[in-house]
């Protein structure tokens, strides 16, 4: 019987032993350690590729926003502020544009198949308001000028890219809105063009918000 108790006492021992041991290697040593190695190598991405304006962190390079006036009384759906750029169609973007809060709401695809009705008809729909919001006085779109970002919404709904094309197409309202030269946001877009990542993968993009952000200097000056 006491040896019983006695195997039983060294058999507790050794697992409470053995959990101590684990929850300092595996609970405190490892996180401190992949920690200090993310922050001495790997700052930026581990601290969430913030970006700054003014002093003010107001997103991430990783993640979409929306640019929108504020809700007027009776809307359910703010109206993009078209004096900015506008990102892919999303119902997962985040509030912050330059100006307001950074708030992420949901991620997500639509899951909708390409002959399914309901997304043909977001998609004609988005189209169409492209074309109203980004045809100028001088400078009209037409439905085929539209590419396929403007009117849909990534696998993560939270892109933070849009293509060049799509940027390009912008630069004529945001030009008139901002009274600047549509030269000088063409080559905004241009500088804020990243290339395909090392050269063959992906395709050619440009930050959102980035180039809102460069937008924001320039009408300062």
């Amino acid at each position: 019987m006491n040896n019983s108790l006695g195997n039983a006492a060294r058999l507790i021992w050794a697992g409470l032993r053995a959990l101590l041991v684990l929850t300092v290697v595996t609970g405190i040593i490892y996180p401190l350690v992949v920690t200090g190695v993310a922050q001495g190598l790997f700052s930026d991405q581990a601290n969430g590729s913030e970006i700054t304006s003014d002093g003010k962190v107001v997103g991430s390079s990783l993640i979409g926003q929306t640019y929108n006036l504020p809700l007027e009384k009776g809307e359910e759906t703010a109206a993009p502020d078209l004096k900015w750029f506008q990102p892919r169609p999303s119902n997962g973007l985040g509030t912050n544009s330059v100006n307001t809060q950074y708030k992420l709401i949901l991620s997500g695809a639509t899951n909708r198949s390409g002959d399914n009705a309901e997304l043909i008809q977001w998609v004609k729909d988005a189209r169409a308001a492209v074309v109203k919001d980004t045809s100028t006085a001088t400078y009209k779109v037409k439905p085929s000028d539209v590419p396929a970002d403007a009117v849909t919404s990534s696998g993560s709904g939270l892109d933070p890219h849009i293509s060049p094309e799509y940027a390009k197409l912008q630069a004529h309202r945001v030009a008139e809105k901002n009274n600047l030269d549509v030269e000088q946001v063409e080559k905004l877009v241009a500088d804020h063009t990243d290339s395909r990542i090392l050269g063959f993968i992906g395709e050619p993009r440009v930050n959102v918000l980035e180039l809102n952000i460069a937008l924001k200097q320039l009408t300062k000056k």
